[in-house]
């Protein structure tokens, strides 16, 4: 019976997989003191132990889950990324370059100390460093030496063993330093951090857990009584108020009835009025709010909220005080900008902030002057909630192709593969999507729910996959060559970290830890580090350090192959 079990369980990875994310997720739920060890970390922990039982992970599944992880991570990210390629992003690159000849020198000094023979030292980079690209160019290399076909047939296999022995540690050392060791050794609550970085990215928008809503609305509507002595009293309701002050009269009830209520309409003593206005305004000194009432059962009044994506040349170069102001003396004064958002970027809608053609504006007001004002400012964006698959097919295809594309760097074949396609893909479409919001739609929820499954089930594969191979070569091999793989992947972290903080100046800790999980190339370690900030502020830093990382990484192969001279014998 428990034979026919393990077999049944051996022949359905499917089963395997879901178990070991479940498990995975479930281990890393606990906590030590401060330590937490997280749902990435323990699928891949959990992914090795599982994996003692042999299981055949078709490698498709890895790639596949892993592309739809790395697009949207970029799509989420796009806005952001082509909004921040300056100086900045220059020193990020030099870091991710710091990490990758760091990488180089401990693999080389390695060599040279324990002398490892060419295949030995290319496959503690490849794993150490986790560049599975660095396998194939270093085993090209050793092919072009000329030596004997068995001198090149042991040391291309000692890649493979190298790589086997090095490639867990590689991929769990980054999760632990990123995740769990820098910031308990810096005290960053990495969640505050990315908090306090989103803020600053979205131009002072406060970022709210799940749930969580603010409590004081910027746009309120309030009711009133006037009283006998108001100065308001014989006005017209449109003239009120100045339009500057961004008040609207809504509603009107008099003796006990609604009125149908006209801009010429006369105000009397008694009138109940319902008025909206931003929440600022509510503070200041008028007469009309002399006495608040609650709002009569009789006075219902409708409200719309309505995304636009501002079109109107007179518009274009307006502040938002103008475009009020313009509105209130051409349309209707009960229009409100409740938020702008410029390339992904919230904007907070003071008065002096300038509109330009492209804004996506959220307007609040009655569903009637919307509809009358609309039009005349842009294209009404569609609040639909689906998935646009056409634009999300077409995204991933040409990651996929982008992926295929090979160029020769001194001679070495390189291509980023599909996960830096994907990644590169996505962020297009995420930059698109922010300037034609009408195409390509990705909610939220879909771009969540596939970067949090795909990167679960691609940390799950990597563990069963890589470990029975790992603990295999450490038994036949010792445990030397596990220690090498360690230094390679700690070392260069360390002194990278100190470095990048110290001289280089990158002093937010997302952006630094995001920038050395790039510059190793560590999508798992990104990947915890993503699970620990709960947002998508680590993309920016980590998608061009980690493409810069990819090419370093990848022409190590051959410069291992030529530096190091001993061969297997």
């Amino acid at each position: 019976m428990i034979s026919e079990l393990y077999h049944l369980l051996i022949e359905s990875p499917l089963f395997i997989l879901f178990i070991t994310i479940a498990s995975g997720y479930f281990i890393g739920k606990f906590r030590v003191k401060t330590f937490v060890l997280g749902g990435i970390a323990g699928s891949l922990i959990m992914g090795v132990l599982i994996g003692q039982l042999g299981i055949k992970m078709p490698p498709a599944i890895g790639t596949i889950f892993f592309a739809l992880f790395i697009y949207a991570v970029g799509y989420q990210g796009g806005p952001q990324f082509f909004r921040s390629l300056n100086r900045e992003t220059a020193v990020q690159l030099i870091s991710a370059t710091i990490t990758c000849v760091l990488g180089l020198l401990c693999v080389l000094v390695a060599a040279w100390m324990f002398q490892l023979d060419r295949g030995t030292a290319a496959g503690l980079a490849a794993g150490g460093l986790t560049q599975s690209a660095l396998i194939g160019t270093a085993s090209d290399a050793i092919a072009r030496l000329g030596l004997s076909a068995q001198a090149t047939q042991v040391m291309q296999a000692n890649i493979a063993v190298g790589y086997a022995v090095c490639y867990i540690f590689g991929s769990f050392g980054p999760i632990i330093m990123l995740a769990s060791i820098f910031p308990a050794m810096m005290k960053w609550d990495l969640r505050e951090e990315a908090k306090k970085l989103a803020k600053k990215m979205s131009g002072s928008h406060v970022e709210l857990e799940p749930g969580q809503f603010m409590a004081i609305p910027d746009i309120d509507t309030r009711v009133y009584e006037i009283l006998p002595a108001s100065k308001f009293i014989g006005h017209k309701i449109d003239n009120l108020f100045d339009s500057k002050d961004r008040i609207a009269v809504e509603g009107l009830m008099r003796g006990n009835k609604l009125f149908d209520m006209k801009p010429d309409t006369v105000v009397e003593a008694g009138d109940i009025i319902a008025v909206t206005a931003r929440s600022e305004n509510f503070s200041r000194k008028y007469d009309l709010f002399e006495k608040e009432v609650p709002k009569p059962e009789i006075m219902q009044l409708t409200e719309e909220e309505r995304d636009i994506v501002l079109h109107n040349p007179e518009v274009d170069g307006e502040t938002v005080e103008e475009f009020h102001s313009e509105t209130a003396d051409k349309y209707h004064r009960g229009l409100f900008i409740r938020g702008v958002s410029r390339l992904g970027e919230e904007l907070k809608p003071d008065n002096d902030l300038v509109l330009r053609r492209g804004d996506e504006i959220k307007l609040v007001g009655r569903p009637t002057d919307l509809d009358s004002t609309t039009s005349k400012l842009g294209r009404v964006i569609s609040a639909s909630r689906l998935t646009d698959f056409i634009s999300f097919g077409i995204g991933m295809a040409l990651g996929v192709l982008i992926g295929m594309v090979t160029i020769k760097i001194f001679g070495v074949s390189i291509s980023i593969g599909s996960g830096g396609g994907c990644l590169l893909s996505g962020l297009v479409f995420g930059w698109l999507r922010s300037r034609h919001p009408q195409i390509g739609a990705l909610p939220s929820g879909a771009s969540n729910f596939l970067r949090d499954f795909g990167l679960a089930v691609f940390v799950a594969t990597v563990g069963i996959t890589a470990g029975p191979q790992a603990l295999t070569a450490i038994k036949e091999h010792g445990t030397e060559l596990f220690l090498l793989g360690v230094g390679v992947t700690i070392i260069p972290q360390i002194i990278t970290f100190y470095i990048s903080y110290y001289l280089l100046k990158i002093k937010n800790p997302i952006e630094l830890l995001a920038t050395i999980a790039g510059g190793r190339s560590a999508n798992p370690g990104f990947a915890a580090l993503l699970e620990k900030a709960g947002n998508s502020t680590p993309v920016v830093a980590f998608t061009a350090t980690y493409a810069i990382a990819n090419i370093w990484l990848t022409l190590w192969g051959p410069i291992i192959v030529a530096l190091v001279t001993k061969n297997a014998t």
